[in-house]
């Protein structure tokens, strides 16, 4: 081997090193390159997925506070608004989460975590809520048919009593109309100044009222302050027997009469009137009044 050959093999071994460690240099920075653009894409990848978990976690709770929402109205119905406190205290801390992940750059899964764990509690307190509020609800709803039930057996019982109210109402009026004194053959003559008949109404001189009081185990025994109320065709009454009670005020009477009565029939009992006044032809009407009932009352035709 020549000189110049033995001087030209180290140069190129040289070279040789020198490019493979260029070569290697390369590649490292090569490799670096795409480790650093590998673990970039990775941690963007995380971020994107814990972004994704807020979202479906931020959904999830609007779809809670809605379902509360339906039942805030009924908050009324608990014995105390304990669950509503604590419903409200989760809720603040959800909603103070999704603020700070909402402000954060780069997701924390530890944040996510914590907001899972927030979640779940507003979900079991809705639960509860939900149930308890259920329960009060179907509790109310037995009460009120209950209720319901005691109204109509209340209404029953009222018809009832008003029913027997009205029974005994009869019963009594009916006990008080058989203690009435009866009257029965009731007339109207006109007379002449000698006590005859007068057929001639303008002639007549007196007006006697004739009845018969009939026997009545009912009505109790004593005297009996019989009235007579004559009315002429005119409307007007025939007076001079003074006054009497009848149903609260008093009414004139055209004459009276005392009588005793011992629950045996007295008949012809007759009550005179001296006519004072011209009598003309027409209705007379004649009524009888006693212990403040309205015994009878008639309609005559007196002739001229």
């Amino acid at each position: 081997m020549s000189n110049s050959s033995s001087r030209r093999t180290p140069a190129i071994i040289a070279g040789l090193g020198v490019a493979l460690i260029v070569a290697i240099v390369a590649v490292v920075m090569v490799i670096s390159s795409k480790n650093a653009k590998l673990a970039e894409a990775q941690n963007l990848n995380e971020q994107l997925q814990l972004t994704n978990e807020q979202l479906q976690l931020a959904n999830e709770y609007q779809a809670l506070d809605i379902e509360f929402r339906q039942y805030e109205n009924q908050t009324q119905m608990l014995a105390n608004d304990s669950l509503t406190v604590k419903y409200n205290a989760a809720k603040q801390k959800v909603e103070k989460l999704l603020q700070e992940l909402k402000s954060e750059k780069n997701k924390s899964a530890k944040r996510i975590k914590e907001l899972e764990g927030e979640i779940s509690t507003l979900k079991g307190i809705l639960r509860h809520y939900v149930a308890q509020i259920d329960s009060l609800g179907r509790e109310n709803e037995g009460l009120r048919m209950e209720n319901e039930q005691i109204k109509n057996q209340n209404e029953q019982l009222a018809s009832r009593v008003e029913d027997v109210s009205r029974k005994n109402e009869v019963l009594s009026e009916r006990m008080t109309l058989a203690e009435k004194l009866n009257v029965t053959g009731v007339t109207l003559t006109a007379l002449k100044k000698n006590g005859k008949k007068e057929k001639n109404i303008t002639k007549a001189r007196q007006l006697v009222v004739s009845f018969t009081i009939p026997q009545n185990n009912s009505t109790p025994v004593g005297m009996k302050n019989i009235y007579l109320r004559i009315t002429n065709p005119e409307g007007d009454l025939l007076g001079g027997g003074g006054k009497f009670s009848f149903e609260g005020g008093s009414l004139a009477s055209t004459a009276h009469k005392s009588v005793e009565y011992q629950g045996e029939e007295i008949p012809g009992v007759k009550i005179y009137w001296d006519v004072n006044t011209t009598l003309t032809p027409g209705d007379y009407t004649v009524e009888l009044f006693a212990d403040n009932y309205r015994l009878a009352s008639r309609r005559f035709t007196m002739k001229k």
